[in-house]
């Protein structure tokens, strides 16, 4: 289906089509952009929200400053639909997130404008810091804007950066798309803050004071430093009632301004090009505007998939009864379950409740779940407290954004041997997220620590277990969890809780001349493998390991004395990962066999479908057929 962009829109391809427009013509060309992402992504799917938050200041930012030479960075990336179909995308723009089509994110290799690859948050500010500060050496007149939204200001980069900004003298503006949202409902001081600064009469008094002196700029060709210091005046003046967080940092602030009135926001942007130094404005958005729904549920309307446009209905895919679980919901409702039987267990997220189904646990136990905001490392080190102090805390992490936290894996849990539970959402490739967010890399950075285990169940009744297992009173040491982003394979997956016996794998099938080793939920896959070739008359082993560390040794033993050929199967980075581990384990006592390894190869992977990749990668089902045929080669068939 070809989506037809409005009349104004379809002769604007790039930045400069746009700013060859007339002011007045703005308004109709921001409606025509909404109306072309909102039609786009109700046939195609993807980010919704976001992007249509921030159409008018995206439109403001391209038509007021000359990108790609001025550089625009935006944090995260959801909201930047927008800005790609204004980049010479448009005709492009419906294969978004799909296989070989365009990176639902910013990716610099896509496009010149993209100034900056991103797709996790509180990045904008420091590299756009260090864009005009490279700039300032090399004598550049160019600006640099970062556009963050208060849920990435949360992050602790944020702050770093916005520390370090305010001791340079970079050509840098801040963008603050302030909508009191994520994924889910921003939480924390910050929101307060920005809340009071939105609502307060008095400021928002000066701060209509402020622009009409800086509108003088133009006008009188008032020189700017003139101005800015009747600004700061005013600015000081007021600060004595009202401190101000990013004035404190030295940064000049402006603002809160109506994100919507792109008249309004044009010239303020225009004005703030003639203002020197680091600075930051306050634009106050509406999430999903412009479609009435994901305005009223901008959680639900974040990505929704594809939709009907008119009556608001989401589609749902055609399934088989009764269908398997996402593993997400397993991990949330196991939580509550567990938490019930255990008052020391407590849950904690950062921003991400729905996303990893906590929000089960939370809406019945607030007391006992904490979503601490985009802050990774906050959460694990405040999780290392908790277990410090008696609790026992499950800390749930998309993988991806694990790797944001690693030090305080490190310093504040394992080096303590602290009986914190991580659980890694979204492990392995993650599909139309792409790069940024696969989950490749947990199982090698998190196995070469001391005190932890890393296990990865193949189904849903070993989450269950794990997790069981985990909080057992008398374990030590820290429990790492895997398990991928979908559903897995049990519809009936409410089964007993059992404890596990840590480090030990389970024989799958019986089987002769090959070993296939599986680590997680793509042992599924050597189940169906190992089906087919028996139907041509192969019959290898499959062995569920379920823990990377510790190893099955016993297991291992009694697989390399009764095979010289092995498969290790994981949804994991090759190097230095589950099947490196089975390598290091035959090196190390001694044994000789050939092993092949099948994984996410060591490269980056972009984005498609979780099934488009795993066949790229090459250890889906067809591919483990493979593997084990490319160890028997002809001597099956002859024999």
């Amino acid at each position: 289906m070809l989506i037809q962009p409005g009349d104004l829109l379809k002769d604007v391809n790039t930045p400069e089509d746009l700013r060859k427009l007339d002011r007045k013509d703005l308004v109709r060309l921001s409606d025509e952009l909404r109306q072309y992402i909102i039609d786009t992504v109700s046939v195609y799917g993807g980010h919704f929200g976001a992007s249509l938050g921030v159409v008018e200041l995206t439109v403001a930012l391209h038509y007021v400053f000359n990108t790609p030479d001025d550089s625009l960075v935006w944090d995260v990336g959801h909201q930047a639909y927008g800005h790609k179909i204004l980049t010479g995308r448009r005709d492009r723009f419906h294969t978004n997130r799909t296989y070989g089509g365009l990176s639902g994110f910013p990716k610099i290799k896509e496009s010149k404008y993209d100034a900056f690859g991103v797709g996790h948050s509180s990045t904008s500010i420091g590299a756009a810091l260090g864009m005009a500060v490279a700039s300032e050496y090399k004598k550049e007149d160019s600006h640099h804007i970062a556009v963050i939204g208060d849920g990435a200001m949360t992050g602790g980069m944020a702050f770093e950066a916005m520390n370090h900004a305010g001791v340079s003298n970079s050509n840098l503006l801040i963008i603050l798309n302030d909508n009191c949202m994520s994924i889910d409902p921003n939480v924390g001081a910050l929101k307060d803050y920005l809340t009071d600064i939105t609502t307060s009469g008095a400021y928002n008094r000066l701060k209509d004071d402020m622009w009409k002196v800086l509108g003088k700029i133009s006008k009188f060709g008032v020189n700017a430093q003139e101005i800015m210091s009747k600004v700061e005046a005013s600015t000081k003046s007021f600060l004595l009632k009202h401190s101000n967080l990013f004035e404190s940092l030295n940064l000049r602030y402006f603002g809160p301004v109506d994100g919507h009135d792109i008249d309004h926001l044009t010239s303020v942007l225009a004005d703030l090009k003639n203002i020197p130094g680091p600075k930051i404005l306050h634009c106050v958005t509406t999430k999903g505007k412009g479609f009435a729904l994901a305005e009223k549920d901008q959680t639900k309307w974040h990505a929704p998939g594809t939709f009907d446009k008119v009556t608001g209905e989401i589609h749902k895919k055609h399934v088989i009864s009764p269908q398997a679980p996402k593993y997400q919901d397993v991990f949330g409702n196991t939580l509550l379950e567990l938490a019930k039987q255990n008052e020391k267990i407590m849950g904690i997220t950062p921003a991400m409740p729905s996303g990893c189904s906590m929000n089960i646990m939370m809406k019945e136990m607030p007391d006992r779940t904490f979503d601490v905001g985009i802050a990774e490392q906050h959460a694990v080190t405040f999780s290392a407290g908790l277990a410090a102090n008696g609790m026992v805390p499950f800390c749930n992490i998309y993988s991806s954004f694990m790797q944001r936290a690693y030090d305080q894996v490190i310093h504040d849990v394992c080096i303590q041997n602290l009986p914190v539970v991580f659980c890694l959402d979204r492990a392995g490739v993650v599909g139309a997220d792409g790069a940024t967010h696969h989950g490749a890399y947990d199982i090698a950075f998190m196995r070469c620590l001391p005190n932890i285990v890393v296990a990865a169940p193949m189904n849903e009744e070993q989450l269950r277990d794990m997790m069981y297992t985990a909080q057992m009173p008398e374990r030590e040491g820290a429990f790492c969890i895997r398990y991928p982003r979908g559903t897995g394979v049990m519809p009936e997956w409410q089964t007993p809780l059992k404890e596990m016996q840590i480090g030990k794998g389970r024989l799958v099938r019986e089987g002769e001349r090959v070993a296939i080793l599986t680590l997680g939920h793509v042992g599924n896959y050597a189940v169906r493998a190992c089906e087919k070739l028996a139907e041509e008359g192969v019959y290898p082993a499959h062995y569920d390991m379920r823990f990377a560390k510790p190893l099955d040794e016993e297991m291992l033993v009694e697989i390399f004395e009764n095979f010289d050929r092995v498969v290790t199967v994981e949804d994991g980075c090759l190097p230095g990962g589950f099947g490196s581990a089975v390598i290091e384990f035959m090196a190390d006592k001694g044994y000789s066999a050939r092993v092949k390894r099948l994984g996410i190869p060591d490269r980056i992977v972009d984005h498609g479908t979780q099934a488009q990749l795993h066949r790229e990668c090459g250890y889906d089902t067809e591919a483990i057929e493979e593997a084990v045929w490319s160890l028997v080669g002809t001597e099956a068939v002859l024999n």
